[in-house]
């Protein structure tokens, strides 16, 4: 019975992991640590376990996740010609606008609020490529070209980031069901 209360607590961690993606935290990697400290510290025997190829599986898809954000955002803007205080600064908007998001939502429940934290994320990738570029002496044409990019290339590396993080969980549930 015990164990069964420990599954549902790794399930319940790795929902709220899976949710810090959309603010571009580290979730995949909360997830990661919290399968390992479930897999060592509840033995075989004593309720659903994880076995440790599962934990290299889980491993492997955080790194994934972690790939495709950084590929995809850092691309989006550099593949225009960004500099690189218009990537730094599109990665601190995004961070900023997906707390902005979070914190005015939108009308629709829950859905709604997600769609903001994923929106004010690229809308903060935009604004802060095009501020970066801007402060580099680039004209706006080429500060609005690379902030689209940053754009795009968040929404990318967020998608990419969640289908990892969702892609953990699933593999986790389903080593927890298997006998």
């Amino acid at each position: 019975m015990m164990g069964v209360l420990w599954a549902i607590l790794l399930v319940s961690v790795l929902a709220a992991g899976w949710t810090l993606n959309l603010f571009s935290l580290p979730g995949n990697w909360l997830n990661a640590t919290a399968v390992v400290c479930y897999a060592g510290l509840l033995p075989a025997g004593r309720g659903p376990s994880i076995s440790w190829w599962l934990v290299g599986v889980v491993f492997l898809l955080a790194l994934l996740g972690e790939a495709l954000e950084m590929a995809a955002g850092a691309a989006g803007a550099a593949r225009l010609g960004g500099s690189r205080r218009g990537v730094v600064l599109a990665l601190a908007g995004s961070l900023a606008g997906s707390v902005l998001g979070a914190a005015i939502g939108l009308p629709i429940p829950l859905i709604g609020s997600l769609a903001a934290i994923v929106l004010g994320a690229a809308l903060g990738a935009l604004g802060g490529a095009m501020l970066g570029e801007s402060w580099k002496g680039r004209g706006l044409d080429h500060s609005w070209q690379v902030g689209q990019a940053a754009f795009w290339g968040r929404l990318l590396g967020t998608g990419g980031k969640l289908a990892a993080g969702a892609a953990i969980v699933a593999v986790v549930v389903a080593g927890l069901l298997t006998p």
